[in-house]
């Protein structure tokens, strides 16, 4: 039962990211809300990636920052983001659906060189470090979206921008 619940709810999470995702105006992707603020399709581009380290969650024992490159190109292309983004998701919906009880128990660690970040049973890496790491900046992109006067989509019920009927 525990695994149906994971699943259910990275499902849930995916399916809301990739609604946000699709509304991302191309036009605007060099666009920051502040100096110190990634352009939003770097922050697209790290939303996005944060799938392929989700991945790694199943991969590997661990996952250590120092040997993964400084800086990933952003994506600018709705189109390009979307394309990884529904890839990654069929590898993940695998690999979440091949693995038991034991495989989601076992530690797995997330390090730069030799300081440990996290170190916890994989179900709790892709609820932390995976699933709750998107929310988070899913909801800085809300943010940008907003900024830009985009319209959000909701994501638990509906947002500002949809009209909900009362019959």
């Amino acid at each position: 039962m525990g695994k149906q619940l994971i699943l259910g709810d990275f499902m849930h999470e995916l399916a809301n990211t990739r609604r946000i995702l699709e509304v991302l105006p191309e036009d605007h992707m060099s666009w920051k809300p502040h100096p110190k603020s990634m352009a939003l399709s770097g922050l697209a581009t790290h939303l996005v990636n944060l799938l392929n380290w989700q991945v790694a969650i199943f991969d590997s024992s661990e996952l250590d920052l120092s040997t993964l490159p400084q800086k990933r190109e952003a994506l600018t292309r709705r189109e390009d983001l979307l394309a990884e983004f529904d890839a990654n998701v069929v590898k993940l919906q695998q690999l979440l659906g091949e693995s038991d009880e034991i495989t989601l128990s076992e530690k797995w660690t997330l390090r730069n060189g030799d300081y440990v970040i996290l170190s916890q049973p994989r179900a709790n890496a892709l609820r932390s470090f995976g699933i709750s790491h998107m929310v988070h900046h899913r909801a800085q992109l809300g943010v940008y979206l907003r900024l830009l006067d985009i319209p959000i989509p909701g994501f638990y019920g509906p947002s500002a921008d949809e009209v909900v009927s009362s019959s």
